[in-house]
């Protein structure tokens, strides 16, 4: 990130306000997907990796203290998730609608191997996402709980990256061509 200015501290300020809402409804429609992640993703394309991660942390600290503690846990995937989305957004267009399948992979896998890292070392798989029900129908199938948790965060990370990314993609434009980003 550049210069500071109020401008940037205002669209942080809402990237962290979209993860929080997104974050929120995820849960309390217990979805097999976080939608926590939208804002860091949004500030990675604005701001870089740095800005995605302002946003990420914020996002964690204020989802733990106000309703979701296991947020604060997952904090190190928000990291990786913001780092990750930095680095892909310098190479490849946040607008870049051919590339979204890719992308989210990208930005994807490493902070799905921290998340399943936390989430079974911290938690047995048990945390307070709607995917934590598909991991003990799983395990309850006979698989390990490792590989339990590891098969679910695959597969709910990839698809809340991909939500992500489309929303980047269709959000970044309009707001570029709505503000002058200093």
């Amino acid at each position: 990130m550049r210069k500071i200015s109020t401008q940037r501290i205002t669209l942080i300020a809402l990237f962290i306000v979209i993860n929080i809402i997104g974050g929120h409804v995820a849960l309390l429609a217990k979805l097999p997907v976080y939608l926590d992640t939208i804002g860091t993703l949004l500030g990675a394309a604005f701001f870089g990796p740095i800005g995605g991660l302002i946003v990420g942390v914020f996002t964690a600290l204020v989802n733990g203290v106000t309703g979701d503690l296991f947020s604060i846990y997952f904090m190190p995937s928000q990291i990786v998730t913001a780092l990750m989305a930095g680095f892909v957004y310098r190479k490849i267009s946040a607008t870049d609608v051919k590339n979204i399948w890719w992308s989210a992979a990208i930005i994807s896998v490493p902070a799905t191997i921290v998340s399943s890292i936390i989430t079974v070392i911290l938690f047995h798989g048990i945390t307070s996402s709607g995917s934590s029900t598909i991991v003990q129908v799983l395990h309850g199938l006979g698989l390990n709980q490792t590989l339990s948790v590891f098969l679910v965060q695959v597969g709910t990370d990839y698809l809340d990256r991909i939500i992500g990314v489309y929303v980047v993609a269709a959000v970044y434009s309009i707001i570029v061509n709505r503000i002058n980003i200093k």
